[in-house]
């Protein structure tokens, strides 16, 4: 029995701590089946986004018309594309272990509890007073076993498809249909039903919808039935909800239909520990599980399923640790974006949640145009969405869809960690003509309506 003073398992945001924990002198353990890094910087946030730069270059010359500029693509080397992504890909592992000190000890392997205080991994049994659990989560089960997941996509090897089909709705799928479609692999999107990205505000994903469908060949209210693989391809039928029905063939399938808990190798029946329905592990305000000692941060808890925010609680937890703060977390807000193209940025209520809450509010919908650097996109869909307490002016919900929509939100979210009160965003001072300077009339035209209301 190896004994330590702190046992990580999963080394993705949770190897800060095992940073800081090393560098305050704790014997540390941390335990990683995969690469470290954890998904995100392997294979989720980070590659994916690589990826889409080179989407956003491709899309920008077949675009130039609408600048005036004739322009064509002569050739997109899409080997080198991924053999660039794969490169960064492959040396972060090595990354991640130069920041661990002599205090911290890697061990690579499927690590599971024996019981609540003894960890077993590689036929060694580990022991520590405190154990945090960050082990994410994975990919749904793709409902063909030679059909992908975005984890099969990074690193991408051996033969690049062609063509693919992509199953699915939420911003992954979006991602990848916009990337592949980009660099000119023949790409088709199948949505179950008429919503893409769902959980975006109605009028949001309107635009999206709309803007999304000239850049991909979307297929709405359609499943894949009958698929086969063979000879390096896979053909499937392809009904709508009205029973009709066609053959579609493309040399890859990717399922991108949410992500689940990935906790069932942790044998926690070994333990105390509770699980809830959606199995996802319990946890109070201080991250702690229902065993004492043992704590859950990010995707694995499954409550706030980001990078960022797995990031902000691993650093909460460590303060808890290493600092004695007794200090609960509480996130005053949860942002994320969309990098599509359009690209959509969103934090708080969505306009149809406000309505289900059956709270008071105020909405306001305006447009970019006001900035000139916003005008030089030539693009008229971008809109900024207030949803606002008109009692208090605090802002409820904010909804961005356009380029660098992502940064320009950083300025709402400062209003609101600071003192969320829209009226410090109507009064601040802005660059001109800078594209943040479109949330001002954003910002003026919401105070107009709530005052217009209070009168």
């Amino acid at each position: 029995m190896k004994k330590f003073d702190l046992i990580i398992i999963g080394a993705g945001r949770a190897s800060n701590l095992a940073v800081s924990a090393g560098k305050a002198g704790k014997k540390v353990a941390i335990i990683e089946k995969s690469t470290l890094g954890g998904t995100c910087p392997n294979r989720g946030c980070v590659p994916s986004k690589l990826l889409i730069g080179y989407a956003h270059v491709a899309n920008a010359i077949k675009e130039s018309n609408r600048h005036f500029i004739n322009s064509t693509i002569n050739n997109i080397d899409i080997e080198k594309i991924f053999a660039e992504t794969n490169e960064y890909i492959s040396k972060i592992d090595g990354r991640y272990n130069s920041r661990f000190n002599e205090n911290v000890e890697v061990f690579k392997g499927t690590g599971f509890f024996v019981s609540d205080n003894i960890i077993k991994v590689n036929e060694q049994k580990l022991t520590a007073p405190k154990i945090v659990i960050a082990t994410g989560t994975k990919p749904k089960k793709p409902e063909h076993e030679k059909a992908w997941t975005s984890d099969d996509i990074f690193p991408l090897e051996g033969k690049i498809p062609k063509s693919i089909t992509i199953v699915g709705s939420g911003f992954i799928a979006c991602e990848l249909a916009g990337f592949f479609s980009a660099i000119g692999i023949e790409t088709k999107l199948l949505v179950r039903s008429q919503n893409i990205l769902g959980n975006e505000d109605d009028e949001i994903a309107s635009i999206f919808k709309k803007e999304f469908s000239k850049k991909v060949d979307i297929e709405f209210d359609t499943s894949a039935i009958d698929v086969e693989y063979k000879n390096e391809q896979f053909t499937m039928i392809l009904e709508n909800t009205n029973g009709q029905k066609k053959q579609h063939k493309s040399e890859a399938l990717l399922y991108a239909i949410g992500r689940e808990s990935n906790t069932s190798s942790l044998k926690l029946e070994n333990t105390s520990i509770e699980i809830n329905e959606r199995g996802y592990i319990k946890r109070d305000i201080f991250f702690e599980t229902t065993a004492k000692g043992v704590y859950v941060v990010g995707d694995a808890a499954g409550v706030y399923m980001l990078q960022h925010a797995a990031a902000y609680e691993v650093n909460h937890v460590s303060k808890i640790l290493l600092e004695e703060c007794e200090e609960p977390l509480h996130f005053k807000y949860m942002p994320h974006a969309v990098f599509t193209d359009p690209e959509i940025a969103s934090v708080g209520l969505t306009e149809q949640e406000a309505k289900k809450l059956n709270i008071e509010y105020i909405s306001t919908t305006t447009n970019w145009l006001a900035s000139a650097k916003a005008m030089s996109t030539k693009l008229k869909y971008p809109v900024t969405k207030f949803i606002v307490n008109p009692k208090n002016y605090e802002i409820l919900g904010c909804h961005m869809i356009g380029p660098e929509s992502s940064t320009m939100m950083h300025q709402v979210l400062a209003v609101m960690h600071i003192n969320n009160d829209i009226r410090h965003l109507k009064e601040m001072l802005y660059i001109h003509p800078a594209m943040s300077e479109a949330i001002l009339p954003a910002a003026v035209e919401s105070v107009r309506a709530i005052e217009k209301f209070r009168e």
